[in-house]
Parts: C-alpha cells; sequence; structure tokens
C-alpha cells in the first residue's frame, strides 16, 4: 500500500466522526450492560453490536475487501489514493447511514433485526476499524486471496450465525420465508418466550 499521509489521516478522523456523529444522535457510547468485551458470538445475544466484535464484524472486513479489490481491479485507471479514498467514505458513510431511522426501520422490518436499536459508539467505530483493516489486506495481498478470504468469511458466518453480509442484504431487498425460518432455528426466543 502507497504512503499517503494526508488519506492517512483523514482515515483517522473517520474514527471521531463516526463516534461524535452517533452519540450526538443518542447511541449509547458502550453496551448499556455497563462492561465491553471482545466478541461476541451469537446474533441473538443483547449485546451484539454492543461490544468490540461480533459477527456482523466480517460484513465490515468483507467491505475493506471489496473496496481493496476493485483497487486492484481499476489499478492503472485510478490512482490508490482515490481507492483508499473511496474506502474511507464508504467505510464512514455506512456507519453514519447505518443508523439513520431510514434504515434502521428497513433493518427492523427484516424477522432477524426485529428490535435492533443499532450500535453502540464503540462497536460502530470498531467496525470502521475492522473495514479499514480489509481494505488494507486487500491491497497488500493479491486478489485471488482476498475472493477466497471473502468466501471463507461469508460462508462461515452464514453457517454459524447464519447471517452474513449477503444474507442481510437478500433480507432486506427480497426476503425469503424459507432463509427467515432457517434463521430463526437458532433464536432462543423464537418460540415467544425469553
Amino acid at each position: 500500500m502507497t504512503h499517503h499521509p494526508a488519506l492517512t489521516i483523514l482515515a483517522v478522523l473517520g474514527l471521531p466522526a463516526i463516534g461524535l456523529t452517533l452519540w450526538a444522535w443518542g447511541q449509547p457510547l458502550i453496551c448499556t450492560c455497563g462492561y465491553v468485551q471482545l466478541w461476541v458470538g451469537s446474533i441473538w445475544d443483547s449485546g451484539n453490536s454492543q461490544h468490540i466484535a461480533d459477527w456482523y464484524t466480517l460484513s465490515h472486513i468483507i467491505h475493506g475487501l471489496l473496496i481493496g479489490l476493485l483497487g486492484w481491479a481499476l489499478a492503472g485507471r485510478l490512482p490508490f489514493g482515490w481507492t483508499y479514498a473511496l474506502a474511507i467514505l464508504t467505510g464512514v458513510g455506512w456507519e453514519i447511514v447505518e443508523h439513520t431511522t431510514w434504515v434502521l426501520d428497513a433493518f427492523r422490518a427484516t424477522t432477524i433485526n426485529q428490535g435492533y436499536l443499532g450500535d453502540s459508539v464503540l462497536n460502530a467505530v470498531a467496525d470502521y476499524v475492522f473495514m479499514m483493516g480489509g481494505f488494507a489486506l486487500a491491497s497488500a495481498i493479491r486478489p485471488l486471496w482476498s475472493v477466497l478470504l471473502i468466501v471463507v468469511l461469508e460462508l462461515t458466518a452464514s453457517l454459524i450465525a447464519r447471517d452474513s453480509l449477503s444474507l442481510s442484504t437478500l433480507s432486506l431487498i427480497w426476503p425469503i420465508e424459507a432463509v427467515d425460518q432457517w434463521q430463526q432455528e437458532l433464536n432462543p426466543r423464537a418460540d415467544g418466550t425469553d
């Protein structure tokens, strides 16, 4: 990855841009449970999207890998700095747009995300860091390895957590009842009890 000091400063400024925006919009700084965990292993856990990492973190890594692949595809036609700027813009943009009322309502309209209140500031900032890490990795390795890593991350999240970037996108754009039922099989609250 080529050194771009101004863009690196911009990338770092993305952290407070996300954090301050979400905090101003009323998102909690950390999980309302009052403590911080490194990993939450169930999408049904109340700490999901509230701590540092969870199964949706893989979606953010994939986002970065996809922008890095775009950079490889456009190499020679588009300077690396433009791809780097696109990674920053889409990373910050994703975290902010994801917390608009319109997007939150769209997520809550899917069965798997009912009750979703958005990420904590900590989780959103960590997601951005993981996305930029995915971008840096994709910029440093051969495109084939990025593609293979995307497939592995998607399959892992899909098979273990029963949700992933592609499944979330599918649920938002074209919900399929059979997919929803398959996802709900792991929901401990699916029977209506808590």
